[in-house]
């Protein structure tokens, strides 16, 4: 303020001088005049707001640390928002829009390709192991990057996901509509990130709906390839031929009659020599259910042809793999491409040894069930499930692998490997 005549006169603007603003200490709003004001924290940083009712609501808008813009700068960029009150615009609201119109101009830069990795990344921790992770990057490298790949953000439209989907949805209906829910999910992520603007191309519901059957209507049941039951004999004359960790990793799956990602990644520390049991985790069971697997001779010996298999290794997993990780869930089906077995899979075993429970023993269902660690649904049976049936379930697994371990001709027993 000043005198004039007299007459003081308040100054309704440019209150503060750069010395003030240097010097104030204490925490609070100290008004420069035009809706500006220096803001002083609690911890002494500084910085400037401006502070304007619209529609009856006060609103503060930060322009700037202190430290970052000089008073005469923030008086400037004051001025830029009182221009934009006058032409009744909502500052805040033109503050956003900008900042959109720069992330969907950065959008010409971020491809899709670059958008999906920055998604793993960002939810990898919360996934439940290294498989899941693996298959979101397969499926979107095999299907989605060869059409979309390099491809800004901003250009993936409906149609070039029908060109990626399209191909697969009749012939490969689940693998299409993992495929489907997971670039949806990348650009939704895009879309929060403020690259995309618009509804997502890959959305199902009230979009691509229309324009694909439902998946219900056009998968077909397809069983994974098992071997015959009788067939197992001369099968691990074979593969117990066959070189390297992969091998016993599928000579543990079959002796087990545990799934693919259940022994591919399983610790030493799991296993109980003493008790002669294998103890799977929870969170790698498909029903989120501890499961515990009687171990037999056979499998017992198997763990030190493994153990010397794997050598030096310094990790905690039975069958480990380059840069700390496990095998590739793909290895297992490499040993039967070598072996001339394409026709199988790995999980088929499964139904080897369900089929020969029931076929050729006298066990119980419940009993076979529970070694395969299924839901039951049958009330009655599922009772069962209350106890463990240790002692039942321990002398089917040890029937299985002598079966495993007999050839047909004769009744030979197949010789196992030493571990030496």
């Amino acid at each position: 303020m000043w005198v004039t005549s007299g007459v003081i006169v308040v100054r309704l603007i440019n209150r503060l001088s750069a010395v003030q603003v240097a010097r104030l200490k204490v925490p609070g709003y100290y008004a420069d005049g035009g809706n500006l004001y220096l803001q002083v924290a609690p911890s002494g940083s500084k910085s400037w707001i401006f502070r304007f009712t619209m529609d009856g609501k006060t609103r503060e808008m930060g322009l700037g640390s202190a430290a970052t813009f000089s008073l005469s700068e923030a008086r400037e960029r004051a001025a830029e928002q009182r221009k934009l009150l006058a032409d009744g615009k909502n500052p805040m609201a033109v503050k956003k829009e900008r900042e959109l119109a720069r992330r969907m101009a950065d959008a010409n830069l971020i491809t899709f390709d670059t958008a999906a990795e920055k998604f793993i990344e960002a939810h990898e921790p919360s996934w439940k192991n290294a498989k899941h992770v693996e298959q979101w990057r397969t499926t979107l490298k095999v299907y989605a990057s060869p059409v979309i790949g390099d491809l800004p953000l901003s250009l993936v439209d409906t149609a070039l996901v029908l060109r990626i989907l399209t191909p697969i949805w009749n012939e490969k209906t689940e693998t299409a509509t993992r495929v489907r829910g997971r670039i949806e999910r990348v650009l939704d992520w895009a879309k929060v990130q403020g690259y995309r603007s618009g509804e997502n191309p890959a959305a199902w519901r009230g979009h691509l709906d229309k324009l694909l059957p439902a998946a219900r209507k056009v998968s077909k049941v397809e069983h994974h390839a098992a071997l015959p039951w009788k067939e197992m004999g001369p099968f691990m004359v074979k593969l117990r031929q066959a070189p390297g960790l992969a091998a016993l990793m599928v000579e543990l799956i079959i002796l087990t009659a545990t799934r693919t990602s259940e022994a591919l990644l399983a610790r030493w520390s799991e296993f109980d020599e003493v008790e002669r049991v294998w103890n799977i985790p929870a969170g790698r069971m498909k029903a989120k259910k501890a499961h515990t697997v009687p171990l037999s001779d056979e499998v017992l010996g198997l763990l030190k042809r493994i153990q010397a298999e794997a050598g030096d290794s310094d990790g905690d997993y039975l069958f480990p793999g380059k840069k700390g990780r496990t095998l590739s869930n793909m290895s297992g089906l490499a040993v039967l491409k070598r072996m001339g077995r394409s026709d199988l899979t790995v999980h088929g075993f499964r139904s080897t040894f369900r089929d020969w429970c029931a076929e050729a023993t006298d066990y119980p269902n419940h009993v076979a069930e529970m070694a395969l660690a299924h839901v039951i649904e049958n009330k009655t049976e599922a009772a069962y499930r209350r106890g463990e049936l240790m002692a039942k379930r321990r002398a089917l697994m040890h029937d299985w692998s002598v079966f495993c371990n007999t050839v047909p001709s004769g009744g030979a027993v197949v010789p196992i490997r030493s571990a030496a």
